[in-house]
């Protein structure tokens, strides 16, 4: 299936269509929990505040449950934790249950949390073709094509039988925890999240080139619908 490519003007635009995206989700969730998988970045902490601003008694609600595709071997308080700048900047001012908020515990043992983390998901998330099946996952994108935290160096992690690995920057050596692709792919709506200029090249090899050796080309939603949400530079040479 076709991505669907959405350009808008602004971040304030982006973080509209995310918001409505959710609010249509609780509505047709027939009162079952709805399991949002978040991203890290620059933009989403811009669309969080935003969320808070516009939308904070609307997207207080007790069935959405959040979790992250990635997030880094650091405690909750650190500033390169995804799950910190998600909580402060939005979870936590709206009233999100804690219950509800399902963090990859970075102070753990890496390679225990991935299992621990792959745990709980079972525990929550229902299942389709065998494989948790998240509601909505929100992915960025890097600049070298890497998505959660499946880089160019890991490709084996697009298909590994584990739920979450434990994967490693290829510059930094930090180590992460991060869905594997099947999860990924297994969601009924994947969303791309990229911005700016920087982007432009990436998007294009992705969207148009399918430049098979980029980690971020694999991801296409085989069970659900797939979307690129895009502003007018990083989709400028579509």
């Amino acid at each position: 299936m076709e991505p669907e490519i959405k350009i808008f003007n602004s971040t304030v635009d982006i973080a509209i269509e995310f918001a409505e995206t959710l609010l249509n989700l609780s509505k047709n969730s027939n009162g079952k929990s709805i399991h949002i998988a978040l991203s890290g970045g620059s933009t989403p902490k811009v669309i969080f505040k935003i969320l808070t601003e516009k939308y904070r008694d609307e997207l207080a609600n007790s069935l959405f449950h959040f979790w992250w595709g990635d997030d880094r071997c650091v405690p909750p308080s650190h500033d390169d934790s995804n799950y910190k700048w998600a909580n402060d900047l939005w979870l936590k001012p709206i009233g999100i249950k804690k219950e509800n908020i399902h963090r990859v515990l970075g102070e753990n043992e890496p390679d225990a949390e991935a299992i621990r983390y792959s745990s709980e998901i079972e525990k929550h998330v229902s299942k389709e073709n065998n494989i948790p099946c998240f509601d909505y996952i929100l992915l960025g994108l890097g600049e070298d094509g890497h998505t959660a935290s499946i880089f160019p160096h890991q490709m084996e992690l697009l298909k590994a039988n584990a739920l979450c690995a434990v994967a490693t920057h290829p510059n930094s050596g930090q180590k992460r925890i991060s869905f594997t692709g099947e999860m990924i792919n297994n969601a009924k709506h994947i969303a791309f999240l990229a911005t700016g200029n920087k982007k432009a090249e990436m998007v294009r090899e992705i969207i148009l080139d399918k430049n098979k050796s980029l980690p971020a080309t694999h991801n296409e939603a085989t069970n659900g619908k797939l979307t690129w949400l895009l502003d007018s530079e990083s989709a400028k040479l579509l």
